[in-house]
């Protein structure tokens, strides 16, 4: 350990009096000057020893969106800084704030095919908001003020590229330029809080007078906003659609939100756009086109704090340029009072009918376990404050519909990123930010295969994250897409088995094994109370269908091009779907729903026999 004070140590204090307490990262000969100040001030900064940089940065994202503070993570030069590159598109995309920071070769050296010479400045200029090389012991201060500020008020990612000689290089080495004035940067930061003038809130409220079907679009931008939402919903007598990355901005069980919208959206959600007169969007560029209210249907009004979104997705009347909680408030008083309350009914009555149909899809008995179960059974076990992270797949459609997240909890994925293999990573910031909190990752087993090696990183740093894998075998999503909105049968998308209890406990941390579901509610919330980091295996059917709340004609007849061109499995997969349907017949809120209920049941039963003797 240098007893100088070095360049890197100029960085590390810089980062602890910007309140940084944790980074992620990996050590490398590229970035050890950079490592030997952590060590310096390892009682002030917490350093996390990840496998893989991707899940460095990967787990600042989660660090940023649990927290609203600062992710930090660091790679070493070459290719530890190409790992980092997916997660600074998760963070831009998804609009996290971090800083990567990541090694370089000697800054002498550069451009002369050294020892993993790449200009990582140059590489990161498509992800990074701000993406610097720092260019001696001078240029630290500047750089790093200017990038934490950028990354805090654009939400999204920062980049600095240390070439290796200025890392250890003496803080006070090197020349600095008389116009360069020491302490002219600060650390001082307040985040910005926009409201739009009086007048264009009256305008944006004069917009819903008259309208008696209005409908709340709300996304990631409202969380945080949770009461002004209810509160603007009971004014307006409007039903709350949630993008998925807005789960947690009201709860699912508040009166007034209709749950998620898209392919895995609840039929409440999706008939109130169909239907509404007027829409408020808040916080959400959620990307699903389709599902939006047809052009010139409804009249509209927006709250994004980035302007250059605002009428992204949809026409807009009234663009608001805010931020969605400050907005809401002050928009809240000059509101008309909408009387009327049969569309809000309407969508609560939906709703009724929709939870009943997701318990029952929830507690089905049948063998193999329905993967709807064990997401179901997530709901005892979770604590009031619970933090979920969910992953992309099938997952993502059980996550949405059969887990009721709470007032209290929180929820995110890699949504507009759609990154696989996220979940775990975003637990291991959540889980360092909020070492006291129930941190839990809901995810398949093809994402889960992909950052294996990360769990011994929950074992190592006594990370207590609960992991609970929908193991299928398959990866079910691609699967499914590539029947469904193709017309092709399903190839390439075949998984290894994998035993994650024997894995957990190689580990030295727990695992179960959850196959029965008449048992695996009381298997969840033992497995969940155990001390640290625990695997749970949930074997599910590989065949069952994340169906969308609407059946379309265009993708029942793709799905079945797809099985007559040979998908395997076909004569299975059919009469699943078609006993899924069938056993469904007596709900309202079902696909299913236009057979009639003692019809649909004695047609179960035979389908059932008949599923049951075909040959896998």
């Amino acid at each position: 350990m240098s007893q100088e004070r070095t360049a890197s140590d100029v960085l590390v204090d810089r980062l602890i009096a910007w309140g940084v307490d944790t980074v992620f990262g990996l050590p490398g000969d590229g970035i050890n000057g950079f490592v030997d100040a952590l060590h310096k001030r390892h009682d002030d900064l917490r350093y996390v020893h990840v496998r893989h940089e991707e899940v460095a940065a990967m787990a600042a994202v989660g660090y940023a969106k649990f927290t609203g503070r600062l992710g930090v993570c660091f790679a070493t030069s070459g290719p530890g800084a190409a790992h980092l590159l997916n997660g600074l598109l998760d963070a831009r995309t998804e609009q996290a704030p971090i800083l990567a920071i990541s090694g370089m070769t000697y800054h002498d050296l550069v451009g002369t095919s050294y020892l993993q010479d790449v200009n990582t400045d140059y590489l990161f200029n498509d992800v990074a908001l701000y993406n610097q090389r720092i260019m001696g012991p001078a240029h630290v201060i500047n750089v790093t003020d200017y990038a934490v500020r950028t990354a805090l008020t654009q939400r999204g990612p920062a980049h600095l590229s240390f070439p290796i000689d200025y890392q250890a290089a003496a803080a006070g080495s090197g020349t600095r330029f008389r116009r360069n004035v020491e302490g002219h940067t600060s650390t001082a930061h307040r985040p910005p809080i926009r409201v739009p003038c009086g007048e264009d809130l009256e305008e944006a409220a004069q917009v819903f007078a008259g309208r008696t079907r209005i409908v709340i679009l709300a996304g990631a931008g409202a969380r945080g906003a949770g009461e002004e939402l209810e509160a603007v919903a009971e004014r307006l007598a409007a039903p709350i659609v949630k993008a998925q990355l807005g789960k947690d901005c009201v709860p699912d069980d508040s009166p007034y939100t209709t749950g998620p919208i898209g392919l895995v959206g609840s039929r409440p959600s999706e008939e109130a756009l169909e239907e509404c007169d007027a829409l408020l969007i808040v916080g959400s560029t959620m990307p699903y086109i389709e599902y939006y209210p047809s052009p010139g249907q409804a009249v509209c009004v927006q709250i994004d704090d980035r302007p250059e979104r605002l009428g992204l997705r949809h026409p807009v009347d009234v663009p608001l340029a805010g931020d969605a909680r400050a907005t809401l408030a002050a928009l809240l008083p000059m509101l008309p009072r909408n009387d009327d309350r049969a569309f809000l009914a309407k969508a609560q009555e939906g709703m009724r009918e929709w939870w009943a149909l997701m318990e029952a899809r929830g507690t089905r008995t049948d063998l193999p376990m329905k993967p709807q179960v064990p997401a179901w059974a997530l709901n005892d076990a979770l604590a009031d404050d619970a933090i979920v992270c969910g992953d992309s797949g099938t997952v993502t459609t059980w996550v949405a519909r059969q887990i009721r997240t709470r007032r209290g909890q929180l929820f995110s994925f890699s949504g507009t990123n759609c990154s696989m293999a996220a979940g775990l990573p975003y637990a291991i910031g959540a889980q360092a930010a909020y070492p006291g909190r129930q941190v839990v990752v809901f995810t398949g087993d093809g994402s889960m295969t992909m950052q294996l090696g990360d769990f011994l990183t929950a074992v190592q740093h006594n990370l207590p994250i609960k992991v609970v894998v929908i193991k299928n075998n398959t990866l079910g999503l691609i699967k499914w897409e590539q029947m469904v909105f193709l017309g092709n049968p399903e190839y390439g998308v075949d998984l290894a088995p994998m035993d994650f209890v024997k894995f957990a406990e190689a580990c030295g941390a727990r695992g179960a094994r959850i196959e029965d579901p008449r048992t695996c509610a009381g298997q969840m919330r033992e497995a969940l109370s155990w001390d640290g980091p625990v695997i749970v295996e949930c074997v599910v059917d590989q065949h069952e269908p994340p169906l969308p709340a609407k059946v379309k004609s265009d993708q029942v007849r793709k799905l079945f091009d797809a099985l007559r061109q040979g998908t395997p499995n076909r004569n299975r997969i059919a009469l699943q779907m078609v006993k899924d349907l069938l056993d469904e017949a007596s709900f309202e809120a079902s696909p299913g729903h236009v057979i009639p209920g003692p019809i649909g049941r004695a047609a179960a039963e035979v389908v059932e026999k008949l599923r049951d003797r075909t040959e896998e």
